[in-house]
């Protein structure tokens, strides 16, 4: 065999071992996005920005969020602590919120704090001090 015949087939065999790892890796990325943006809270955080009148006044009526939900969900004995970003698409304008949400002793999940970026600036969509509202499905 030839010195050219070798290097294709090294560099033949990286290209497949390259796919296989770009497969596999993407495989798991794809997992965990799925699995947070169908989780219950994501569900809460959407519900949440739905029926907020802060957002509403600044992008209009909410019409549909991004398909791509991250951040991360940490569930232990029974509590659970998430903070998720979300793209939201309104009436007016597109913005990226953050909404942080917990649970504790297995209930349901409640948002402790939420924002959003619009034009530069972070716009706080709760008070401090205020309760947290559950909305309804």
């Amino acid at each position: 065999m030839s010195t050219k015949k070798i290097i294709l087939i090294i560099v033949g065999i990286i290209a497949v071992l390259a796919l296989i790892v770009g497969l596999f890796v993407g495989g798991i990325a794809f997992f965990v996005f799925r699995t947070i943006g169908h989780s219950e809270a994501a569900d809460t955080a959407r519900a949440y920005l739905r029926s907020n009148q802060k957002l509403k006044q600044d992008i209009g009526e909410v019409a549909d969020f991004g398909s791509i939900v991250t951040g991360n969900i940490n569930v232990s004995n029974g509590d659970g602590v998430a903070t998720l970003n979300l793209k939201v698409y309104g009436e007016k304008k597109t913005v990226n919120a953050r909404v942080d949400l917990s649970f504790r002793s297995n209930r349901a999940w409640r948002v402790t704090d939420a924002s959003y970026e619009s034009d530069g600036k972070t716009i706080e969509l709760m008070q401090p001090y205020e309760p947290a509202s559950s909305p309804s499905p």
